[in-house]
């Protein structure tokens, strides 16, 4: 069942991205600032060492020019072409402020996030790299960032301070954001797990769906975190599942499943596991089997709303998207319907045998497949084809 994809590094493999474009190229980033690119079958087609032997934290291709593939290391991005890698095509020098964690490219393929120690993120646009946002709001690390499909000025972030946030990009203040630890505790008061109350729910890893309203987030406390948007960029409905038991380390929504509710997680109990969650309430709120709404934000944004009503008249009208953003920032944050719902395993469960550090579906010669990267210099692909 398992494939292994071995001799593109000599280190541990800490991220991998499949390719959108017809060719279908995939690559992977390794401790000591290692990058390797692969064809569907797992020939290496290219083998690169960066300068400065930082770690390669994070590899993304644009979905827009096949042909650029971007890579962190250090507080470094480099922009690689995966069919010739001799060497960078060009170097965005200082676009973290500390070490970068992780990337990620809008659907256009004009916007770089990019997610640092120091908790910033910045944007970055494209071409050329110029830094156009730093959005400060993340007290500790900040881990992941996914931009919305249909949606390329939304951008969510998640950090070690177990907060998401979702940012519209006209603005430098979040639309909303969600405390997981006050969540986790909530859930806690209900159902007692043993073993778990010591793990707080660091935000590692966020993935949206293809639908553009669905977030996923894998925590420490084993729990993928989901989370649904409504009109307005609002939040709308929040719930979690169990999924590890330990840190959940990977949470990432597949796209070529039968439908966009399909999520493949990866944790430090060693296993990998498919998720079909189609009948989770906060995807299907006709099932919800719990409801609360925590009490709402008051007071300072009473004003705003009232100058909002003032300036209707005098405001050239706005793009509908930022509408509906503006509209929602100031319901977002309080307004969240809390789910749970009955207890349904995995579809499909792997024990892997190792830690995961990434995990990254993708179709591979006309097959479902998720590839693994973990503890070791080689990448393991499993057959999501019986789903």
């Amino acid at each position: 069942m398992a494939r292994q994809w071995s001799e593109g590094h000599s280190t541990s493999i800490l991220c991998v991205e499949a390719s959108p474009g017809p060719e279908g190229l995939l690559a992977s980033g390794s401790e000591g600032g290692e990058v390797t690119v692969w064809s569907q079958e797992g020939t290496i087609i290219g083998r690169l060492t960066l300068s400065g032997e930082d770690d390669s934290t994070s590899v993304v291709f644009s979905p827009a020019a096949p042909s650029q593939l971007y890579v962190s290391h250090g507080d470094t991005v480099s922009v690689l072409d995966p069919r010739n890698l001799k060497g960078p095509v060009e170097e965005f020098h200082g676009a973290g402020e500390e070490e970068i964690n992780a990337l990620a490219l809008n659907e256009t393929g004009s916007a770089l996030a990019v997610a640092d120690d120091s908790g910033a993120v910045r944007v970055l646009e494209l071409p050329g790299g110029k830094a156009c946002r730093t959005l400060r709001r993340h007290t500790n690390i900040c881990s992941s960032v996914a931009f919305r499909p249909h949606r390329p000025n939304n951008l969510v972030s998640v950090g070690l301070d177990m907060q998401v946030m979702l940012w519209g990009l006209q603005k430098t203040r979040p639309l909303w954001t969600l405390n997981l630890q006050d969540v986790a505790e909530e859930e806690d008061d209900h159902q007692q797990r043993p073993g778990q109350l010591f793990n707080p729910p660091l935000a590692h890893c966020v993935s949206v769906a293809s639908c553009g309203n669905i977030l996923g987030c894998a925590a420490e406390d084993g729990r993928v975190h989901l989370m649904r948007i409504g009109s307005g960029s609002k939040l709308e409905q929040q719930g979690a599942f169990k999924a590890h038991s330990q840190g959940a380390s990977q949470a990432h929504f597949v796209s070529f499943l039968s439908h966009p509710y399909w999520l493949v997680s990866g944790g430090n109990d060693s296993n990998v596991a498919l998720w079909d969650l189609s009948k989770h309430p906060v995807m299907a709120p006709e099932g919800k089997s719990r409801v609360t709404v925590p009490q709402r934000r008051k007071g300072k944004n009473k004003a705003k709303r009232k100058e909002q009503q003032q300036d209707k008249g005098k405001t050239p009208p706005k793009a509908e998207a930022e509408k509906e953003e503006a509209e929602g920032e100031d319901k977002a944050a309080g307004g969240a319907e809390e789910v749970t719902e009955e207890k349904s395993g995995p579809k499909l469960s792997i024990s892997h045998g190792d830690k995961v550090n990434w995990l990254c579906p993708a179709v591979l010669k006309g097959e479902p497949s998720v590839i693994v990267a973990d503890q070791s210099s080689s990448l393991t692909v499993y057959s999501l084809s019986q789903m």
